[in-house]
C-alpha cells in the first residue's frame, strides 16, 4: 500500500511502513509542509497514496468523502494520552498507548541501596 504522512507525523513514523512492505513519502520533500488540506488530499490522490494524519479536519466526510480517495486515516491515540494526562500524572511511569485503552506500568522492583 501506498502511504502519504501528514506533517503533524515525524520521520519516524515514516520509517516503520517501508519495514511492513508498505512505500510511504511524508509531505516534507514535496514542500506540503503548511499547505491546505485541499491541496494536501488532492496530491495524495493523484498519486494514489493513502493520507495518514492526526488532523481531525479530515474526519469530516462530507469535506473530504474518503470514498473518493485512496483511503483517509486520522489516527486518534495522541488525544487518548492528551486525555489521560490531564486525569493522571505519568512520572515515574511507564504508559503504552494502544487503540481503545493505555497499559500503564510502575516500577515495582526495589532498587538496592547505593551506600551499603
Amino acid at each position: 500500500m501506498r502511504f502519504k504522512l501528514d506533517e503533524n507525523l515525524g520521520s519516524r513514523s515514516a520509517r516503520l511502513f517501508p519495514d511492513a512492505g508498505h512505500d510511504v513519502e511524508t509531505v516534507f520533500p514535496e514542500g506540503l509542509v503548511g499547505a491546505n488540506d485541499d491541496l494536501l488530499l488532492e496530491t495524495c490522490i493523484r498519486e494514489g497514496r493513502c493520507l495518514l494524519s492526526l488532523d481531525l479536519d479530515f474526519a469530516d466526510v462530507v469535506r473530504f468523502p474518503p470514498h473518493k480517495t485512496p483511503g483517509i486515516a486520522v489516527l486518534r491515540l495522541l488525544s487518548d494520552l492528551l486525555s489521560m494526562l490531564d486525569a493522571e500524572s505519568i512520572t515515574g511511569r511507564l504508559w503504552i498507548v494502544e487503540a481503545g485503552r493505555i497499559r500503564v506500568h510502575e516500577n515495582t522492583i526495589v532498587e538496592p541501596n547505593e551506600t551499603e
